[in-house]
Order: C-alpha cells, then structure tokens, then sequence
C-alpha cells in the first residue's frame, strides 16, 4: 500500500453553508501543521490515519477533504496532520507515534484500525480515539471511553445506484469488484443488487474479489475480468477509479464509489454512494476543544446529509432520475424512518432461497453489521 507519509476514509451534509463549504474546500492543498501557537489551550492537535494515498480519487482522498474542512473552518484552533497509505496490520506503531507527537484526537479511517484503536484508547485514557466503519460498538464489545466509532448508511444510496445499473444494463449482467467478504461490503453488495433488481428483476451479478482496499493493478485487473465474463454495467466497491478507466475503454457503465467522477469519466459515469465527512470532523474536534467529547456509535443517514448520491452521468436518463430523485426526496424527508426502507419491501431470499428477511421486516443497525450472505442472483462466494 506504499510507504506511510506525514502531513499537518466515506461526504455529511448538515446544512447548506456546510455543504458550500465542503465544496468551497476540496482539492484545497493544506499544509502539515496550521500556523498557530502550540503553546495554546485553545488548540487542538488532531490526526488522521488512512490506508491509501490522499490522491486516491476515492476513500481516502473524500476522508482528507474532511479534513481540510475542519481546518478550514477552525484556523489557528486547530493543528493536523496525517499519515497515508498505512497498512491495516501495521497501523499500531503508527498510533503510538501520533499520541507522543501530542495529538489529542486521531481519527482512523480503515476497518481493520478498529482493535489496534481500542487498545491504544485503553493505554492512553487522555487521548479520543474514533474509529471510521468500526464494528465493536455495535457488536456489545467492551471499549474503552475515550473510543468512538462513525459510519454511516452507505447502502441507502448504493441501493439507489444500483437502480441506475438496473435500468443501464442491456443483458441483465452487472459486474461488481469489492476488497473483502466482511458484512460492509457484503450489505453494500445487497443492496446494490435490490436496488437494480427493483426496476429489472432479471438483473444478476458478479463478484470478483481483489483482496485490498487499494491496489489499482489489482482493481484493474478484477474490472478487466468482469469484463471477459460477459457484463455490461460494472460497479467498483474499491478506494480508486482503475475500475473506471476499464469501463472507459470498453464503453460499459460505471459505477463508482466515494467519490464523484462525473467528469473524469463522463462518458460511461452512472452515479454513486458518497460521504461528507467534514462536519463530524468539525463537531468532535471542537467537542474535544470545549470539554463535551462523549463516546458515541454515529451511523448517518441520507435523512441527516451524511450519504448521497453523486451527479448523475449523461447515461442516466430523464425517467431513471426522476424516479431515484423520488426515492431520494422520500427517504431525506422520512427522518430516522428512511434507514434502510428497502429490506423489507418483499421477501429477500439468499443464493440458496431461503427466506432471510421477511416482507415487512426492518433490520436494526446490528442485523447490518452481522450480514454475511448474498441476496438471491449474486455469483459470487463469501471467502476472498
């Protein structure tokens, strides 16, 4: 994942002005440290860690937006830094060096950050500690205080991508490549695949595996694979556009994820999931700063501007937007209630066709994070 570098991962809408500001922002280049006085107990010390580069065009470069946000919007009240392309299983080192730099709120923004974050939180009860996509809240394990974990409902607005791959797709074959069978990308899949189901019920779909969140060969090649075997729309559940640039040069629609390529990639660009991050950086560095600091479990919502859908491309036609639009509306106007509307509009058989959830049922934030089988008219396995 290349070598780790210092300097001062899923877009979170509150209102207006902030989403001006968050746009006003990106591709901002800030400096390593924000020109303040140290020595100022009005200045917090906040680090990011992430697992691939801030360049990405995906993940890691929609979490450093955030970043620059939050620095943006503090000035001289804050000072950042980052590490990038930190590897999952190498990350604890990487924590112990940003607490004795002084920092006094990092943020870890790669799943598999979560136990090595934990622990460090129960070593150092001074420090918060937030953990991006962590699972350990959720799953009733015992964490430390001074631990908190953020993620939000990604799937919501995966589910309405995957409309738009519904209604793209010529042969009923969509392609999709994800880093790894763990239950967030394995709801994610899901819902994709309900959501192109819901306007095409013949719509089917591939999984190729790549075994990395950031490998650009190895997304190009699962893309190029898909490919050979036959699809016709390809979604990329991965932290780089490669996937695009394969879609690119066969002409086949695409799908993203993080990250808003509409214009790179304007000629097959369907539409995507993405996280405004900025806000949550915002409100708990000044949480730190004021003394109010609590652990929590965010999972945000279309409802509450954390996950929306990305422009749409020129392939998305007027019925289609019309009709994700709606959904759309409904879902930001239903509040709490918009999560996860879709699960229980009928019943949903797994590969097998047993009935895992009944028509009518709603699953809890919990029954997310425990998900670990794919949704009838998925060819793919559950092991990498």
């Amino acid at each position: 994942m290349g070598s780790q570098a210092s300097h001062s991962r899923r877009r979170f809408r509150t209102a207006g002005v902030l989403s001006v500001a968050v746009l006003a922002v990106v591709g901002l280049v800030a400096t390593a440290c924000s020109s303040s006085d140290s020595g100022s107990s009005s200045v917090v010390k906040a680090a990011w860690i992430y697992v691939g580069p801030t360049n990405d065009g995906g993940w890691t470069q929609a979490h450093d937006n955030g970043r620059k946000f939050a620095e943006t919007e503090l000035g001289s009240g804050v000072k950042t830094t980052y590490k990038e392309n930190v590897k999952e299983a190498e990350v604890a080192p990487v924590i112990e060096d940003l607490v004795k730099d002084g920092n006094t709120i990092i943020f870890a923004t790669s799943y598999g950050y979560a136990e090595p974050m934990a622990a460090a939180a129960a070593k150092y009860p001074n420090v918060k500690f937030e953990q991006a996509t962590g699972d350990l809240i959720t799953a009733g394990k015992t964490t430390p205080a001074n631990y908190a974990e953020y993620w939000g409902a990604g799937e919501d607005t995966l589910y309405l991508s995957g409309v738009a791959a519904g209604k793209a797709t010529k042969n009923n074959k969509i392609g999709i490549e994800a880093p790894f069978a763990i239950p967030e990308i394995i709801r994610h899949i899901n819902a994709f695949v309900l959501g192109a189901q819901s306007v095409n019920p013949a719509a089917t779909a591939k999984v190729v595996w790549t075994n990395d969140w950031f490998n650009p060969t190895a997304e190009k090649q699962a893309a190029e694979s898909l490919v050979s075997a036959g699809v016709d729309v390809i979604f990329s559940h991965q932290d780089s556009p490669s996937a695009g640039e394969v879609a690119k040069a066969n002409n086949l629609p695409w799908v993203g994820y993080d990250s808003d390529q509409s214009g790179a990639y304007s000629s097959v660009w369907l539409t995507t999931a993405t996280y405004n991050w900025g806000p949550r950086y915002l409100s708990r560095i000044n949480a730190v700063n004021d003394k109010t600091w609590k652990s929590d479990n965010y999972y945000g919502t279309i409802a509450d501007g954390f996950t929306t859908l990305a422009t749409f491309g020129t392939l998305v036609s007027a019925d289609t937007k019309t009709l994700i639009d709606a959904e759309l509306t409904k879902a930001k106007n239903a509040g709490a209630t918009s999560f996860g509307w879709y699960w229980g509009l009928s019943d949903r058989q797994d590969q097998t066709g047993a009935v895992k959830i009944k028509k009518g049922q709603t699953l809890s934030q919990k029954d997310l994070y425990e998900m670990n089988w794919f949704v009838k008219g998925v060819d793919g396995t559950l092991k990498n």
